[in-house]
């Protein structure tokens, strides 16, 4: 006779196995995806500040965090980074077409949300690094003595440490807060195209960051 087990009873079998072997994978791979997307996100503390800064760079999502800080008290002025004409922008305005900049957006959706005093922080560095290397002068002339700097979370941990690195010796305080509406989601960026390339884009980043600067924190 034979040993064979029949087929009705080794596809059950080898299903389960599989399953198992998926949840198996899942278990592990998932925490350490979670791990590495948390990798770029940090969240200082938040205390009543004298201004709350948003980040050039993070749009609508930092305005609607900047707008419920206002709302829950920790500061009444918010700052946007003047953000320059360059390139294409000149040629709008050449040609007499309406331009509207980024600080004017979020100055603009701040007002609808019901942020009635916003001042714009100047900038000549049309680089997106030019807001942190701006911000200490400011913020000395102005003697504001601390800020909670909004950004979208994937370059919250990135920006933490250039601003510490920027401020050190100044006696402005800084708070980092990644906004709660920001496009990338740590707990799940790898199911969508978008979040791997933000995800791999910035963690890149973050290396750069710690090896030109260890010492920073």
């Amino acid at each position: 006779m034979s040993s064979r087990l029949p087929r009705w009873v080794l596809t059950p079998v080898v299903v389960a196995l599989a399953a198992a072997a998926v949840l198996a994978v899942s278990a592990v791979r998932d925490p350490l995806l979670r791990a590495a997307g948390w990798t770029l996100v940090v969240s200082d503390p938040v205390a009543p500040a004298d201004l709350i800064v948003v980040s050039l760079d993070s749009g609508a999502a930092a305005a609607l965090e900047a707008a419920d800080l206002v709302q829950n008290g920790i500061a009444t002025r918010v700052a946007v980074f003047a953000d320059p004409p360059h390139g294409e922008d000149l040629e709008f305005i050449r040609r007499g077409v309406a331009y509207e900049d980024t600080a004017a957006r979020q100055t603009r959706h701040l007002r609808w949300l019901g942020v009635k005093d916003v001042v714009q922080i100047p900038r000549t560095d049309i680089e997106a690094e030019g807001e942190v290397e701006s911000l200490p002068q400011w913020c000395a002339q102005h003697q504001v003595r601390s800020i909670v700097f909004v950004a979208i979370r994937e370059k919250s941990r990135r920006l933490q440490r250039e601003l510490n690195r920027a401020m050190k010796g100044h006696q402005t305080r800084v708070m980092v807060q990644p906004s709660r509406y920001s496009s990338f989601d740590p707990d799940r960026w790898w199911k969508t195209r978008g979040g791997i390339r933000t995800e791999l884009m910035e963690l890149q980043r973050l290396a750069f960051e710690l090896v030109l600067h260890p010492m920073s924190f």
